[in-house]
């Protein structure tokens, strides 16, 4: 009896020794990454909130200004000009990447030979660094041998000065980024393969035609793929910056067309050294991304169909 007793009195012991080793030996393993998040993430984001309320700068400490960068902000033109660019590419280019993301992941759907090579093809553009991305494109757009006008003038149109005048700007850097949405339509392949074959079979034995069949199953179906390209979407949207800042070395012209939100803070942060005033820039935008986000998930539910609900 009182071996028994010992025995299972030094059991828990056994057991709390071994957790705790297990335990120590987890942590050991994640320091490294919880260490890196600490010194590159945690202490520069505490770090920005406090310098947005003061005039930091890399050449000289800061002082206490209070909110003095935000009223400074909401009078300044130029920020107010990169708001709109950035709105107006977001507005634009997020349905128009979702429309054909969707139509190019049905088109790539479809049961025909050399599918795979099809969808490699429409996807290799996602591979190519933006930078060389931003070369390319201004060959392609060259008004004068680029390839795009040069296919105009064989139909008798005049191209227009692509990134040289401000009315085609903002519309040429949208469709160099759809060029790209490669990525998108690998996702909305996954989604359309979800969907069981089975409804399109009770549908088609119902006498539903192709597009009773797409409005009724497909898109249902996809709009939870869709969701989550429309968050992610409208978070690269808000944070344009590598095709126009290589497009104008970042000028942003012409007439500052291509002055996006990130470059504008990217330019008071490291070329003018303003880091509260970028540090205040920064967290608007956080703050306006969060809202949007925010704003998508409250309304998700009215239009988002999962399986099975």
């Amino acid at each position: 009896m009182t071996e028994i007793q010992t025995s299972t009195v030094l059991e828990p012991k056994k057991n709390s020794a071994f957790t705790f080793k297990a335990n120590l030996t987890g942590w050991l393993f994640a320091s490294p990454w919880i260490i890196g998040l600490i010194v590159f993430f945690a202490i520069p984001l505490f770090s920005s909130i406090y310098f947005s309320f003061t005039t930091y700068s890399v050449l000289q400490p800061g002082e206490f200004i209070g909110l003095q960068n935000y009223k400074e902000l909401f009078h300044d033109e130029l920020f107010w000009k990169s708001v709109y660019n950035t709105v107006y590419f977001a507005v634009l280019f997020v349905p128009l990447s979702i429309i054909f993301g969707v139509a190019l992941a049905m088109m790539l759907n479809m049961k025909v030979k050399g599918l795979a090579v099809y969808r490699t093809i429409y996807f290799l553009p996602t591979l190519v660094p933006h930078v060389a991305l931003a070369v390319l494109w201004m060959w392609l757009l060259n008004p004068g041998f680029g390839l795009i006008n040069g296919m105009l003038d064989l139909i008798g149109i005049e191209g227009p000065n692509w990134l040289g005048s401000v009315k085609w700007s903002k519309p040429s850097l949208i469709l160099m980024s759809l060029w790209g949405i490669g990525q998108a339509v690998i996702i909305y392949l996954a989604g359309l393969g979800d969907i069981p074959e089975e409804l399109y079979e009770a549908a088609e034995v119902d006498g539903a035609n192709w597009f009773q069949r797409m409005k009724n199953i497909t898109l249902p179906l996809l709009t939870p793929v869709i969701f989550f390209n429309l968050v992610m979407g409208i978070i690269g949207a808000f944070q344009q910056f590598t095709l126009p800042y290589t497009m104008t070395q970042g000028q942003g012209s012409p007439a500052n067309s291509l002055t996006f939100y990130v470059m504008y803070l990217y330019d008071n942060g490291f070329k003018f050294f303003k880091m509260g005033y970028a540090s205040a820039m920064a967290w608007i935008l956080f703050a306006v991304i969060m809202a949007l986000t925010a704003l998508i998930f409250a309304t998700s539910k009215r239009w988002v169909h999962y399986q099975g609900e």
